[in-house]
């Protein structure tokens, strides 16, 4: 796992040396610790960072062929590295390393643009074409490795994060009022937005190519959902053990230390279980909890270590690791407000101190319908499928205008959403559900002259809806969480948490042949009777026992709300309210103060936006109060005096 960085210059107006790209190659420190390495051409200088994984004596980066016209930097692991490798020496290859890098180079020239349909596995790359004088960047199936750019018609700067392509000279830091509005709805900027404005992430599945025609972007890769599968459950479960243990197993390959993250719910705790099937050694767990009960489940993770006999090691987070934001908020670059980074980052130091490389459970709820939500659309889409749409909004709207908006009621009784929902269409539905809070709220704490003039967030999830080819409305859902919500949070959040300590994560689940497989399962056997994961738990249940398999669901978050009226309350006051805080010139402080108000009061749950706005103003502290990009996080306002 390493960083990537570099700058393309094909007008010709700067002869590029290494002092173009060895900045850019420092701000990535973090994710590559063991070694660096450039190389420049006059055109091109593109730098990498390496954390030594595969290969350790001769994976040294930029890599390039035999006659040195094809130069490569990666960032992944490439899990078929080993049948490449045999397949392009029988077509008369030369190696001199064992490393999955120079696989993907002798792929390109064989097949050009084409050489990522044959890696399986989680990557951003960028290769330089002396001869052709062009520059190619791919980013993996699902968008499990970052890739950024900013291009300005002449240059073309990228890196793995955006606070390489600010050490590129020339790169304005403006805000993006549409990643504004975004991140206040979703607490995450959406791809292939950033909240800088004119720097983009490369979107999941797609290369990009920059030549003297200029630069053009393409899909090489969607998620399916075919005619779904005839088969009995029996034959369905065992196919399901099957391809999950076959994930699993090319997950493992590694020449350093290896573990895995371990909650104690289905998904690690499966992973956990199918890797003490196929390790000699007991597997190293790693755990994080509370001394809130509400938020702990460090006895379920125990139980699970004990019942494999893996290495197990446990940590309790507790609300000093706020000391922990200002150093976070440097390594996301762009506001990034789903608080469980805390204990991410915290899992991820104390992995990193047992072993290099951890796989985890992520993506098993967006693969098959894990979260509560699915549950309630279902219900909703059949009551709205027994009343034509005009009914439907001019009943249930007025009630979900007129039914109080009560935090604090039991949630049951909780019914303006269901309403709002009753009276939306489908994909409305879905956009309520994932919006943090009203979506009226975010547009009312920006300041006017920021507002995105006729910007709608909503736009996110309708996109990523309508390019779905799914034919159920349960697939459809689970393909807007795959391209949206877990690419842009919850793989964000990982990887940036892991890199920070040099750690490497794998996430079995997101492998995309067993995605594509998931994909197959009818929705009947991925939400069955208001229960979901249901072909998951059946299978795994002889396993893990019922316990792991029916215990409810907990998510791996933060109690921000106790914590903001506790023993965080003085250091978020006085950080929001500061006469000099950064956030008095893109929100609405009176806004924000009627927010914390109401929080204090118990009369609305608003930790979510709280810690939006708080992380909006250490992101900006960072990278808009300074004119030079920082190497290291700015510290808090308090230390500074």
């Amino acid at each position: 796992m390493c960083g990537i960085a570099g700058i393309i210059d094909l007008g010709g107006l700067t002869e590029l040396d290494g002092r173009a790209v060895g900045p850019m190659t420092a701000a990535l420190h973090h994710r590559g610790p063991d070694d660096s390495g450039t190389f420049v051409d006059g055109q091109a200088a593109i730098g990498h960072a390496r954390l030594s994984i595969i290969d350790l004596a001769t994976g040294h980066q930029p890599m390039c062929n035999e006659d040195e016209s094809i130069w490569i930097v990666f960032n992944g692991e490439i899990y078929n590295f080993p049948e490449l490798h045999e397949s392009l020496v029988a077509r008369g290859h030369q190696f001199r390393s064992r490393c999955d890098t120079e696989a993907i180079i002798h792929l390109y020239e064989d097949h050009g643009e084409r050489c990522v349909d044959f890696l399986r596995g989680m990557f951003a790359f960028a290769i330089w074409d002396q001869k052709k004088r062009k520059l190619l960047l791919a980013r993996d199936r699902l968008g499990i490795k970052p890739l950024y750019y900013w291009n300005d018609g002449t240059r073309l700067a990228f890196g793995s994060e955006i606070k390489a392509i600010l050490q590129a000279p020339g790169v304005p830091r403006r805000i993006s009022p549409e990643a504004l509005h975004d991140y206040l709805t979703y607490l995450w900027v959406p791809a292939p937005k950033s909240m800088f404005e004119g720097i983009f992430k490369l979107p999941p599945g797609h290369t990009a190519v920059l030549d003297e025609h200029g630069a053009r972007i393409r899909q090489y890769w969607d998620l399916s959902f075919p005619e779904p599968l005839r088969d009995s459950e029996e034959v369905l479960r065992e196919r399901f053990l099957a391809e999950l243990e076959e994930s699993v197993r090319i997950h493992l390959l590694s020449d350093v230390p290896l573990g895995a993250f371990l909650s104690g719910g289905l998904d690690s705790s499966a992973v956990v279980a199918t890797m003490a099937r196929l390790i000699a050694k007991p597997v190293v767990t790693n755990s994080i909890g509370f001394d809130e009960s509400a938020f702990n489940e460090l006895e379920y993770a125990d139980a699970v270590a004990q019942k494999f006999d893996t290495d197990h090691h446990r940590q309790v987070v507790r609300p000093d690791a706020i000391d922990l934001v200002q150093r976070l908020a440097w390594h996301y670059d762009e506001p990034f407000a789903d608080s469980s980074a805390i204990p991410t980052y915290c899992v991820s130091q104390m992995t990193r101190g047992n072993v290099t490389v951890a796989l985890s459970g992520d993506g098993g709820d967006e693969n098959l319908a894990g979260y509560r939500k699915y549950k309630f659309h279902q219900r909703e889409r059949q009551v709205r499928s027994l009343l034509p749409e005009p009914l439907r909004r001019l009943a249930f709207r007025p009630l979900g205008r007129l039914y109080p908006k009560a935090d604090w009621l039991p949630r049951v009784l909780r019914a303006r959403s269901t309403f709002q929902n009753l009276g939306s269409t489908d994909v409305e539905a879905i956009y309520r559900s994932r919006a943090a809070h009203e979506p009226s709220y975010a547009l009312a704490l920006i300041r006017p002259e920021l507002r995105a003039a006729g910007y709608d967030p909503l736009g996110v999830i309708e996109d990523a809806y309508r390019r779905s080819d799914a034919t159920d409305p349960l697939s459809r859902e689970l393909y807007v969480d795959i391209k949206t919500y877990l690419v842009d949070d919850i793989l964000t959040k990982v990887d940036r948490a892991s890199m920070a300590v040099g750690l490497e994560v794998r996430v079995p689940l997101l492998d995309h042949k067993f995605m594509e497989f998931m994909a197959t399962i009818p929705s009947h056997m991925k939400l069955r009777g208001g229960q979901g994961k249901y072909l998951f738990k059946q299978a795994v249940r002889p396993v893990l026992g019922v316990d792991v398999v029916d215990r409810p669901k907990m998510g791996f978050s933060v109690p921000l709300g106790a914590w903001f009226r506790g023993p965080l309350r003085e250091i978020i006051e006085d950080t929001l309210f500061a006469p000099d805080a950064f956030i008095r010139s893109v929100l609405d402080t009176d806004e924000v103060r009627r927010i914390w108000r109401a929080h204090q009061a118990g009369i609305s749950r608003m930790e979510s936006m709280i810690w939006a706005v708080f992380m909006l103003e250490q992101w900006g502290r960072n990278f808009l109060s300074t004119s030079a990009g920082p190497l290291e996080p700015v510290p808090p306002a308090a230390a500074r005096g």
